[in-house]
């Protein structure tokens, strides 16, 4: 039987990468297994998104769309934010109009930021008690 590749960068422990790059057909299974251990070291994270790789499958988006759904609660006191890097100006503005309806969706507070470096300076903003909303 073999493993599934692992989807989230977790070496920089609080702070959670998962590159768009890592997306193959049927990865939400590992994604969402691997959200379960995050969740229930219940420890606060924040989650990095690099933008980019292949297209999310149908089956892929719905399955973490529920997971998300049924785990908002929960993520709500562990995952203090998602922080979206895109690093494309016009895509960036369309997540950004998007994001409203994604954090009342999950709960979850969610920005975008065009570079690595400054999703990261927002992560430890927000892993030192910062606020995503003070920081836009």
């Amino acid at each position: 039987m073999s493993q599934q590749p692992k989807v989230h960068d977790t070496s920089d422990f609080p702070i959670v990468r998962f590159d768009g790059a890592s997306i193959y057909n049927g990865y939400s299974s590992a994604w969402c297994a691997e959200m379960d251990e995050l969740v229930a070291c219940g420890k606060p994270f924040v989650l990095i998104y690099v933008a980019g790789g292949p297209e999310e499958t149908l089956d892929d988006r719905a399955q973490r769309g529920v997971w998300l759904k049924t785990h908002k609660e929960t993520l709500g006191g562990t995952l203090l934010a998602l922080i979206h890097v895109e690093p494309d100006s016009d895509k960036r503005a369309q997540l950004e109009a998007m994001l409203p309806k994604l954090v009342q969706a999950f709960g979850t507070p969610q920005s975008t930021r065009a570079t690595h470096a400054d999703a990261e300076a927002l992560a430890r903003y927000v892993l030192a008690g910062g606020r995503v909303e003070d920081s836009i």
